[in-house]
């Protein structure tokens, strides 16, 4: 029979060396016991002659009279020709010996191995060659307080057979292997079916592989277990799809809510965090680039805290789910913070913004009023720049060109104007003509700085970049560039001199890049942040004139960065200068 799988081999072979190891141990121990008996079988022989001699002694006082050679006269009422019998005393002196003549003449054998033994013992026994008659012995002593008495036996083919262990029982084992064998490679052949069945159906399904649930088992214990493992796992994978359903609506929900939500677990380790909760908290935090998990470090979120702390060694009941609500307010903008602990103490915490936003009429009502104000005043220039020049034909030459230059650098804001006003009417109302593509964020802002390299270096302003060259998103080219464009020229424009700036990317997830600019320049006034964002806000209106600013740079970037699905704040920094907090989506469709 055949194996047909790695498994099925392994359990044959794990089956056949134990049971091989299982055969040698009986074979070994059943070898060893039968020469065991033997060995004592020849002993009990000797020993039941050494008694017959020292009954013999003792009787014929043989010992008190030193009359040794009468042992002589007891060997022929012993059967066998090849007994050899020795009497030695306490001291180890030959009294007496059958085999040799002149025994008076033999070695002290006090040190022999078998009379040493026998000193300590029952009795001594060992296989040596006789140092007298040259020949090879089986010897058996034994001490009777006086002399020893040793008898021994040549050790010839006849005593070895003897002594060797019947082979018949090595033939049954090994005839009780085979069938054993063939028992094994059978059982093994047919448990390893089912075994490698359920093997495979694991593999596939621990691996998200298409599994074939209508497999036959075979009607035992093991078929019983290999159904119900079946049965359990189609349940668990019906209960499993449902649930990641569930789970990819909750999490599509959650990057969709006009709220900040976020799980954590009862160690405060985030679980799941949307956009906006990151954005707000980073908002809410005087220490910007923060992740979820550290907003139990704010100090706005201390009461939120001590309250998720409270139920550490609480119960809660499922049916009245504790929580907590606090308002928040901060740079003028105000946070409304909800917590719910659940059952196995893991809770939510959702931030929603409740600053009430303008009314778009107003909004569009102060854009109108704004452009034409703000496209009133290059022209009025340019028209009155022209008119002294048409007016006076006797204007000199030196004049002339001083007016045309003013009245160029009136027409070169204007455009600059236009087509700012053409940005964001563009995102607005057309925001389908913007071209999508692939993108590396690093190579943009270096092409940013390199543009304004000259205006950079006339301030002394030094840039500090910290994104990662893999940082790749899918958007607009065009408006991406220009987020970065406006936030550099906002600040070569009015941050001043010799200031650094930082752009980071400090945090990501599966759908955004949270970035953080910032300078350390002279920073705007708290009353100013909530509407720097607006279209032709100036907090300096004469002097952000006279650097050639639009007012729409920033108003710009938050629309590119809304048309990314990201979200921008601002806040002045402790230590001075001002930082933009922003997101970036990764994918646009």
């Amino acid at each position: 029979m055949i194996l047909g799988s790695r498994y099925k081999k392994k359990l044959f072979l794990y089956f056949f060396f134990v049971f091989i190891a299982f055969t040698v141990v009986i074979i070994i121990f059943q070898y060893d016991r039968e020469k065991k008996y033997r060995i004592n079988q020849l002993e009990n022989t000797l020993d039941n002659y050494t008694e017959l001699v020292n009954s013999f002694v003792r009787q014929r006082s043989i010992f008190r009279n030193k009359n040794y050679r009468l042992v002589d006269s007891i060997i022929k009422y012993i059967p066998r020709s090849d007994l050899r019998i020795t009497m030695i005393s306490q001291n180890g002196t030959v009294l007496f010996d059958s085999f040799v003549e002149d025994f008076s003449a033999m070695e002290n054998h006090i040190n022999r191995p078998e009379v040493q033994e026998s000193i300590y013992s029952d009795f001594g026994a060992s296989v040596r060659k006789s140092e007298t008659t040259g020949k090879q012995y089986y010897y058996y002593s034994k001490f009777y307080e006086d002399y020893f008495i040793r008898t021994a036996v040549i050790f010839n083919i006849q005593i070895q057979k003897f002594l060797k262990a019947e082979r018949l029982f090595l033939y049954f084992i090994m005839i009780l292997f085979f069938i054993v064998l063939v028992s094994l490679i059978y059982v093994s052949d047919k448990f390893g079916k089912s075994i490698s069945k359920l093997k495979d159906f694991a593999i596939n399904a621990g691996e998200n592989k298409p599994v074939n649930v209508d497999i036959q088992f075979p009607q035992n214990e093991l078929g019983v277990i290999g159904r119900q493992i079946v049965q359990i796992y189609t349940k668990l994978k019906t209960t499993s799809d449902e649930l990641n359903l569930e789970r990819e609506k909750l999490i599509h929900h959650l990057q969709l809510s006009a709220e900040g939500i976020a799980i954590f677990s009862p160690q405060k380790k985030n679980i799941i965090a949307n956009s906006r909760f990151i954005q707000y908290s980073n908002i809410i935090s005087d220490n910007p680039s923060i992740s979820p998990d550290q907003i139990f470090e704010i100090k706005e979120f201390k009461s939120l805290n001590n309250f998720i702390d409270s139920y550490k060694s609480r119960s809660v009941d499922e049916k009245h789910l504790p929580g907590e609500k606090h308002i928040i307010e901060k740079s003028r903008k105000y946070f409304d913070i909800q917590c719910v602990i659940f059952q196995d103490k893991s809770f939510e915490v959702s931030i929603n913004d409740i600053t009430k936003p303008e009314k778009q009429k107003l909004l569009k009502h102060q854009m109108t009023t704004n452009i034409a104000h703000e496209l009133k005043t290059p022209i009025t220039s340019i028209k009155g720049y022209l008119e002294t020049i048409l007016t006076n034909e006797n204007l000199e030459n030196q004049k002339q060109k001083y007016f045309v230059e003013k009245a160029y650098k009136q027409i070169d804001r204007l455009s600059d104007l236009v087509n700012d006003i053409s940005i964001l009417t563009k995102i607005e109302e057309a925001h389908n003509l913007y071209k999508i593509e692939e993108m590396k964020i690093l190579p943009l802002i270096n092409d940013v700085l390199e543009n304004l390299k000259t205006k950079l270096d006339d301030k002394n302003i030094r840039v500090n970049l910290d994104v990662d060259q893999k940082v790749k998103i899918k958007g607009n080219k065009s408006l991406v560039f220009s987020i970065f464009q406006n936030l550099v020229e906002n600040s070569v424009n009015y941050a001043g001199n010799n200031v650094e700036i930082s752009v980071k990317k400090y945090f990501e997830d599966d759908n955004f890049y949270y970035f953080l600019y910032s300078d350390n320049g002279v920073g705007i006034k708290e009353e100013h942040l909530p509407r720097i964002f607006e279209r032709f806000y100036r907090i300096d209106k004469g002097r952000s004139r006279k650097d050639g600013g639009t007012g729409l740079g920033l108003s710009i970037v938050k629309n590119a960065i809304l048309f990314h699905k990201g979200e921008i704040s601002v806040k002045n920094r402790e230590e001075g200068g001002v930082e933009f907090l922003f997101s970036i989506s990764r994918y646009l469709p």
